[in-house]
């Protein structure tokens, strides 16, 4: 098992196609907006999308951007899309993807990461807490989670 990144994949083509195999309507929308190239404008130009795969099948997605389904400027980052077919659900599988958007957020310095969601008790198992509800683009309520992101500068352990 292992994570990589759609845009730096030789063969974004293929897990494009497994994007699509989706049965959320937010996965079909990511599928849409990589098709047509336009995820880094409507999200930052330096948008990731991490694929959890093992050999060629991917088990969960998401993005990890400067922007989400909530536009709010001040708050960044977010990861998004965040999906796990349902035959790998239930093995913390997304805690994978979780942690390593962590972990990008920790690399570019930011205070917080966050989720915007319809969905409660999931994140919070990730150590996400609840934050706030704010209206998406679609003029709709979200729930907004957010975890803190340590720097690396605040760490106490020194390095060998």
């Amino acid at each position: 098992m292992e994570i990589i990144e759609y845009y730096s994949t030789d063969n974004p083509e293929f897990w494009l196609e497994q994007i699509k195999r989706s049965d959320w309507s937010a996965g079909s929308y990511l599928y849409e907006l990589l098709r047509t190239d336009r995820l880094r404008e409507l999200c930052g130009a330096d948008t990731k999308v991490l694929l959890l795969v093992e050999e060629e099948k991917l088990m969960s997605f998401c993005t990890f951007a400067e922007q989400d389904d909530v536009r709010a400027q001040e708050l960044h980052p977010w990861v998004g899309f965040v999906y796990t077919f349902p035959e790998y659900r239930g093995k913390r599988r997304m805690g994978k993807l979780l942690e390593r958007a962590y972990q990008e957020a920790r690399r570019s310095g930011a205070e917080y990461l966050y989720i915007s969601t319809g969905e409660t008790g999931l994140y919070e198992k990730y150590g996400y807490e609840f934050w706030r509800m704010m209206k998406d683009v679609n003029g709709e309520d979200s729930r907004i989670y957010r975890i803190a992101v340590r720097r690396q500068s605040d760490c106490c352990l020194s390095q060998a």
